[in-house]
């Protein structure tokens, strides 16, 4: 059994450490890299995976993609990408029922390299980027590297939007970018699609675009966004193929924006910055796209049986949309160490008395479930 470590050791640099000869920037210094623990445990539900992996059949095709394109490794891949944006916007058609065409993709490696891009094309010193937080760290991070300065607003009761503190906030800041996680991570909180719209417009009115995150949308029942593009289109959408797909390991993202917004991205990306072998997968797993949603359906199930569990053992948790959850806990870094000497491993995202757990197999689910009940039974007896 791996011996525990506090929630966020990661074997880093100690801050302010950084030797005289290396120039690092003056604002990254006492700075850590993003990341979570990684930890050899049987039962690892700390990072939002899909815990199943591909099945035989595709995993035999995406063989076969990159045993066709290895003959031509020699060569640059398809600069713009555009048989697998295609695919990607008829993807987001059967989901949504819209009407985009490659030119309303933009794909890259991972849903962090589309959020970098848009922060290179219309951030930058000078201007600011809005974020209501707790949310996805990786925004905030992203603007400091870019030199662009961020703006936090606290969500409300329950991590949801407070959307007339949030209109006023834009109205007053006037950013350049407003960030909106939505399934939130990490929290899981969902924003209508109607309040979506509201900041969408509240954006307009001070020249902001509004980036809508969906990085776990496929687990949600809402609408998404991506339907306001034809009448907003300031309002961008970024999506992953590492959540719902299951292929982390592949590092897909993609934009669904107006064909102007899709534009600015040529100017910022690296030259060909997605591989061919990159591509060939990610085509093979979109044509496979029914049977790895249907794991979606199955991990959606199994969110709500997890959430039921835990109320019986007296554990309140909170409601999601997403692959994960917050449960509250009065000692989180206590619970999360007791949880990893049974084998478990979750998240503390360092938010006052709560933990967060991916959704993970029926099975994992039931090795977190007993070793929860086991540790809420030993601190009721202290």
């Amino acid at each position: 059994m791996a011996k525990p470590l506090p929630p966020d050791s990661m074997g880093n640099l100690m801050v302010n450490q950084w030797p005289d000869w290396l120039p690092l920037r003056a604002d990254l210094k006492s700075e850590k890299p993003y990341g979570a623990p990684q930890l050899d445990v049987p039962i690892r539900l700390n990072t939002n995976e899909n815990p199943f992996g591909p099945s035989k059949a595709l995993v035999k095709d995406l063989e076969g993609a990159i045993s066709e394109i290895g003959a031509r490794l020699n060569r640059y891949p398809d600069r713009d990408a555009l048989e697998l944006r295609r695919e990607l916007a008829r993807y987001i058609n059967q989901l949504s029922d819209t009407r985009f065409a490659e030119g309303n993709i933009w794909a890259a490696n991972g849903s962090n390299e589309v959020i970098q891009s848009v922060f290179l094309a219309f951030g930058g010193a000078g201007r600011s980027a809005l974020g209501f937080e707790p949310s996805y760290s990786m925004h905030r991070n992203i603007a400091r590297v870019t030199g662009t300065n961020w703006i936090s607003v606290a969500r409300g009761e329950n991590f949801a939007i407070d959307l007339t503190s949030a209109k006023s906030v834009i109205a007053q800041e006037r950013p350049s970018l407003v960030f909106l996680t939505t399934p939130n991570n990490p929290t899981g909180t969902i924003t209508p699609l109607a309040e979506i719209r509201q900041l969408a417009r509240s954006c307009a009115e001070v020249g902001a675009l509004l980036i809508v995150d969906e990085a776990y949308q496929e687990f949600s029942d809402e609408p998404s966004a991506v339907t306001l593009i034809p009448e907003l289109p300031h309002l961008l959408v970024c999506r992953t193929m590492s959540k719902a797909f299951a292929f982390a390991g592949a590092r897909i993202g993609y934009l669904v924006a107006d064909t102007r917004a899709i534009d600015a991205m040529l100017l910022v990306r690296l030259p060909y910055h997605l591989s061919s072998a990159t591509q060939a997968l990610a085509l093979v797993a979109l044509s496979y796209s029914q049977e790895l949603l249907a794991n979606v359906a199955l991990l959606s199930s199994e969110r709500t049986r997890m959430r039921k569990s835990l109320e019986r053992i007296g554990v309140a948790a909170i409601s999601s949309g997403a692959n994960f959850f917050l449960f509250e806990s009065a000692n989180p870094a206590a619970l999360w160490s007791e949880l990893l000497e049974s084998g478990v491993l979750v998240r503390d995202v360092g938010l006052p008395a709560h933990l967060r757990v991916t959704v993970g197999t029926p099975e994992e689910n039931d090795r977190f479930i007993a070793a929860l009940a086991s540790a809420q039974e030993k601190s009721s007896t202290r």
